[in-house]
């Protein structure tokens, strides 16, 4: 270890980098981590620091917000459940308490998350958002700079996990004549209940599982909402024959083909929803499980919400075209009507590209691996990703698993290079170098 101090030292005197830093403010520090950095406390990151905990691996999770899953949270609607068994939303090595429900609700969820963070010791950083972090060549480490409460940190580390997944940022459209609406606007990272619109006209723009659900929530609390549908959307049961939509699907798929699944599933929908296009629901060409595998897009799995818009108590309109004032919205059919309020329930998108400074394993466009399910978990020099695979938790518990084996292997290579394992002193000498 001590020559491999002296090549990082040398390195530091051709390296403006730390010329710079030695005339930093004293509120900006740095800091070496012997073990990777996780992005990220939500479900994604926890599953990855307990993976690595399992394997004896050292880590630091930094968090920009001040709790776990900020996501679930503090930008979620009160009545939200997960929308899958809960079999099938464990994190790896913990299951769910055996007295919760199939669909755990939000607080079940976020207890489980908390009991699990507990289990596994993990101790994020909390209010520390990562600005920055760029590969350094010369070096040979990652370096992750990040703002907090007591200043700025840069965090100097071989294995960087991002963990900030696929809903980081809400996606809110510019709509023409938005600043003319005389009524709210409100994406749903910032809808809790429908109480407070209460005998209300609102209108929910999209129709994802969130928007559905947020409509029947506004029924449920006396208002009177209406849905945008732009794009053709599946529609299934939440459950089939005694069994969950999804895990009938898992299950099916093991023994027929995807497209086979798919016509299955759509034959049984129908037989138990209906010709959901007679409500201006109009299905996709291709099957659910089809689509979801090559889109990312998730099937509606009805909660309720179907039969108030067979009812008439949630009306369905296709786009908008633009917003009035007098709280008139135009639809691209040149129907006008009136509304209290607009929620955006228009989804989330990855925020990757605004800090990570890398062009290979990360599109910049929609910041998610360019390598698809199952190979986007695995970048050069260190670099990985958990909670990418438009596959749920399941798919981010398969990446957590993948990424503490793989750093665990790459460990035990440097090691040997190294003639000795890393060690917590080793690790304190680095920082005092780098310091």
């Amino acid at each position: 270890m001590d020559q491999y101090l002296r090549e990082i030292q040398g390195k530091q005197v051709h390296d403006p980098f730390f010329v710079e830093k030695a005339n930093r403010p004293s509120s900006s520090r740095c800091e070496y981590v012997d073990g990777p950095v996780i992005v990220g406390a939500g479900p994604s990151g926890l599953a990855a620091a307990a993976c690595l905990k399992e394997k004896g691996v050292p880590y630091v999770v930094l968090e920009r917000s001040n709790c776990i899953a900020s996501l679930w949270q503090l930008k979620t609607y009160d009545r939200l459940r997960l929308h899958l068994p809960k079999q099938f939303c464990e994190l790896p090595f913990m299951g769910f308490p055996s007295d919760f429900p199939t669909y755990p609700t939000k607080q079940q969820f976020i207890k489980y998350l908390e009991d699990y963070a507990n289990t596994f010791d993990i101790k994020p950083r909390f209010n520390e958002t990562v600005a920055h972090a760029e590969y350094d060549s010369t070096l040979g480490f990652w370096r992750v700079k990040s703002a907090g409460l007591k200043g700025d940190t840069e965090y100097v580390c071989r294995c960087l996990v991002v963990a900030t997944g696929e809903n980081a940022e809400p996606v809110v459209p510019q709509i023409d004549g938005m600043g003319e609406f005389g009524g709210p606007i409100r994406h749903t990272s910032l809808y809790k209940s429908g109480d407070e619109f209460r005998l209300k006209k609102v209108l929910v723009v999209g129709c994802g599982n969130s928007g559905m659900e947020v409509c029947l929530d506004l029924c449920n609390h006396m208002a009177r909402p209406s849905i945008v549908v732009r794009d053709s959307v599946h529609v299934l049961p939440q459950e089939m024959l005694g069994k969950s939509t999804f895990g009938l699907s898992m299950w099916l798929l093991k023994w027929l083909p995807m497209r086979l699944v798919d016509r299955i599933l759509l034959n049984l929908s129908w037989l138990l929803l209906g010709n959901t296009a007679r409500f201006g629901l109009d299905r996709p060409h291709l099957g659910p499980l089809e689509l979801k595998n090559l889109s990312g897009k998730t099937p509606v799995l009805d909660v309720g919400t179907l039969a108030k818009i067979k009812s008439g108590d949630i009306k369905v309109f296709p786009g908008i075209k633009r917003l009035k004032a007098g709280y008139t919205v135009e639809f691209v059919d040149g129907k006008r009507e009136n509304f209290d309020a607009i929620i955006l329930a228009t989804g989330y998108r990855s925020n990757v590209p605004s800090w990570l400074k890398e062009g290979e394993m990360f599109s910049q466009k929609d910041g998610f691996p360019r390598k698809a399910f199952p190979n986007g978990w695995k970048g050069e020099c260190g670099l990985y990703a958990v909670g990418f695979t438009k596959r749920g938790l399941l798919g981010a518990s398969m990446d957590a698993k993948r990424i503490a084996e793989d750093i665990e292997r790459c460990r035990k290579v440097e090691a040997n290079k190294q003639s000795m394992p890393f060690a917590a002193g080793s690790a304190l000498d680095l920082q005092r170098s780098l310091s």
